[in-house]
């Protein structure tokens, strides 16, 4: 059929990139939808979508447009397989994961009735990407569910966390809500009958503490990644730490509950790297958490010399800078590593893969090491603190 009398017989004036085979007489008919969308890596993307009245179901194919070499390479639709791949080594292997990825997420559109337009910028350009598989795009349709996590979700750092990992807010809870209670222990612990004397030092410790909990949480959590990319003319300090995982220890190939996320091989620097880039972005949380503490220790401190004059010899204010800065190098290097470790190795790699189908034994589990973890950084900020002499027993 000529191309103009394609046009004029079956396309769809609500669509300039749609024609429908036969046109719809009713919404009962069968029919055929054709759908052209050009996308940046592909010159052409067709996509062909059949509606049966018995069920009103999608089924969708992609017919993807060759590469110069011979034509189409392939049609493919619901895991089926597809046609030649004409590059080896890992290119090869990561085109297919891409394009295996692409026909996962569209079939879960297809299944909920949703289109490429009706999600966000970055989750849209990561579907045609090919970076993300079917089960995350289901797992956003699920989030999106709830009124909270929507709102949770309009933010980009958060939303990459919530896809990857089901449990991130529970983890978040765990941390911050036990926070209080082991950091107030630690610091009996190492205190004992001193405890009172030194109040005011531990108080300053919780609040600095709890501040950077969430942070702890947040900054080492495995995550989908939804980052547009670098600009062509960034420089390559920052090309370097766009590469890097944003767990040291995760796997190259990211499993999440044993759903896989085709990723790159991090290299050894990269792995360093990655523990460098949270380093910084935690000695920065570090010391200004402490810097607000501290300040507002002393500012009790000071209210209590000015009611018990007694008490001017007894109590001394904490010293704000060396305070700050001696709390954001234990963030950056005691923190980092032992949450690092806690995230990529402990949680992702050891009890997640074990647990993933029992999610309350696995909670329970992260709820027991993130409590050790919060008890044992206590006790070692406590030594640290006394060691550089920011801190005197007395």
């Amino acid at each position: 059929m000529p191309l103009r009398s394609l046009y004029n017989t079956h396309h769809d004036p609500s669509n300039s990139n749609c024609f429908f085979f036969p046109p719809p007489a009713s919404k009962t008919s069968s029919y055929l939808s054709l759908s052209f969308t050009p996308t940046p890596r592909r010159p052409l993307f067709i996509s062909f979508c059949i509606n049966a009245p018995a069920t009103d179901s999608e089924i969708n194919t992609k017919l993807f447009a060759g590469d110069g070499n011979g034509g189409i390479g392939g049609i493919r639709g619901g895991g089926g397989g597809g046609g030649g791949d004409h590059n080896g080594g890992n290119e090869g292997n990561d085109d297919k994961n891409k394009k295996k990825n692409m026909d996962e997420a569209l079939m879960a559109l297809a299944e909920a009735g949703r289109n490429l337009e009706s999600l966000p910028k970055d989750l849209k350009a990561a579907i045609e990407d090919g970076r993300i598989p079917g089960s995350i795009v289901s797992r956003y349709f699920d989030l999106e569910k709830s009124g909270f996590l929507s709102w949770l979700m309009k933010f980009g750092g958060l939303k990459e966390r919530l896809l990857a990992d089901d449990l991130f807010l529970a983890k978040v809870g765990i941390e911050c809500g036990v926070g209080l209670f082991t950091k107030t222990a630690a610091e009996y612990q190492k205190r004992k009958d001193k405890f009172f004397k030194e109040l005011e030092i531990v108080f300053a410790d919780v609040v600095m503490a709890i501040i950077a909990d969430f942070m702890l949480v947040y900054l080492p959590a495995p995550t989908v990644s939804l980052r547009p990319p670098l600009a062509i003319n960034a420089g390559r300090l920052a090309k370097f730490f766009y590469g890097c995982p944003d767990n040291a220890f995760q796997a190259s190939l990211l499993k999440i509950y044993l759903v896989a996320l085709s990723g790159t091989s991090f290299s050894l620097l990269q792995r360093v790297g990655a523990i460098a880039r949270n380093g910084a972005k935690l000695f920065a949380v570090g010391t200004t958490s402490s810097l607000v503490g501290t300040v507002v220790t002393n500012a009790f401190i000071n209210a209590r010399k000015a009611v018990e004059h007694s008490a001017e010899d007894e109590i001394e204010n904490v010293p704000v800078l060396s305070t700050s800065v001696g709390y954001g190098i234990y963030m950056a290097i005691s923190s980092n590593l032992r949450y690092q470790i806690l995230a990529g190795v402990i949680e992702q790699r050891i009890l997640e893969p074990m647990l993933h189908q029992q999610k309350l034994s696995l909670s329970a589990l992260c709820f027991a090491v993130r409590t050790g973890n919060t008890f044992l950084g206590s006790l070692l900020w406590v030594d640290y603190a006394r060691l550089i002499g920011i801190q005197k027993a007395h």
